[in-house]
């Protein structure tokens, strides 16, 4: 609607100062011809607008002009009360937001204030997954710094391969993706994404560093995200499950039921299943134990074959003694 709008278009003004018509109708996602009507609308509402002509001209409020935000209605309430502060993963980080969090909810009137304490007794946000992540969070607040400062950042970096090298970057943004953080940072080789928990020694340089114009951090890591899928490779494996197997891998993986390439157990099924990689293939099969058999590819099938051998033999000689 266009009053929200309206008001979007002054909220935006007021937490951003000067802005130009391009950059209003991208935030609104409206016309540049709509976004010149709705400040020109404001101007004719009273609203202490100034124009600025020339290159660097825009629109922005007269100096120390505020507007009151309107009252939230429930839906925007729920949504405030779902970003719960405990969301960041780092004790510290989680802390600092609590505090901030109470201190909104304290300023609310007071209707709205018992608006929000009814629907906090019937909310509850556990941010852990039901697979425990344990993530090293040291280097978060040193990040965290040199990305404020649009300080230069350099640090020893372990890739998920175990390769280890120094790096020096441009950190541009953090993001969290439940209680994993990653760093988005311009180095030599371009934009790279780097977990937080694989840096070490970090150290923000007192070199700052020119920000790229016109960066979008939620488009940068969307590439990001899409450029790991596509390089990601992928290990399928054939399995034959027990009732009891099937029930145990659906809630982790993916299952798609295929032709049985063989004679099986009665009340078994086969499956194509995806795995990150052979190895991992290799430690669910052994983990399903007697729930499963491999049917391919062949060199699962001899990796699966000589762990259980070698695990009988040591078995043997446990016993023996």
């Amino acid at each position: 609607m266009k009053s929200e709008r309206l008001l979007s278009a002054l909220l935006l003004l007021q937490a951003q100062g000067r802005m130009v018509e391009r950059e209003l109708a991208e935030r609104l996602e409206v016309s540049q011809r709509t976004a010149h009507r709705d400040m020109e609308a404001l101007c004719a509402a009273g609203i202490p607008l100034r124009a600025h002509r020339g290159v660097h001209g825009g629109w922005e409020l007269e100096k120390g002009w505020r507007t009151r935000v309107p009252g939230l209605d429930d839906a925007e309430l729920w949504g405030l009360l779902m970003a719960q502060p405990s969301a960041p993963g780092d004790r510290r980080t989680s802390a600092a937001a609590s505090r901030a969090f109470e201190k909104l909810l304290a300023a609310m009137p007071a209707a709205m204030k018992t608006q929000a304490e009814f629907i906090r007794a019937r909310l509850h946000i556990d941010p852990a997954g039901w697979r425990p992540v344990v993530e090293d969070l040291t280097m978060l607040p040193i990040v965290q710094d040199a990305v404020m400062r649009d300080a230069k950042l350099t640090f020893a970096y372990t890739r998920a391969d175990g390769q280890a090298s120094l790096r020096t970057v441009d950190p541009l943004g953090l993001v969290s993706k439940q209680a994993t953080w990653y760093l988005v940072a311009r180095s030599a080789e371009g934009i790279r994404t780097y977990r937080i928990s694989r840096i070490k020694n970090a150290v923000a340089l007192a070199v700052q560093f020119e920000r790229p114009k016109n960066f979008n951090l939620a488009k940068a890591w969307a590439r990001s995200t899409q450029e790991l899928g596509r390089s990601k490779q992928r290990y399928e494996a054939s399995l034959a499950l027990s009732p009891e197997g099937v029930a145990a891998l659906a809630q982790w993986v993916s299952l798609q039921e295929i032709a049985q390439p063989e004679p099986l157990i009665e009340g078994w099924k086969a499956f194509a299943v995806q795995f990150d990689s052979r190895y991992a293939a290799q430690f669910v099969a052994l983990g399903l134990g007697s729930k499963a058999l491999v049917l391919g590819p062949e060199e699962l099938r001899g990796d699966v074959a000589r762990e259980v051998a070698r695990m009988a033999a040591r078995s043997r000689r446990q016993s023996a003694r």
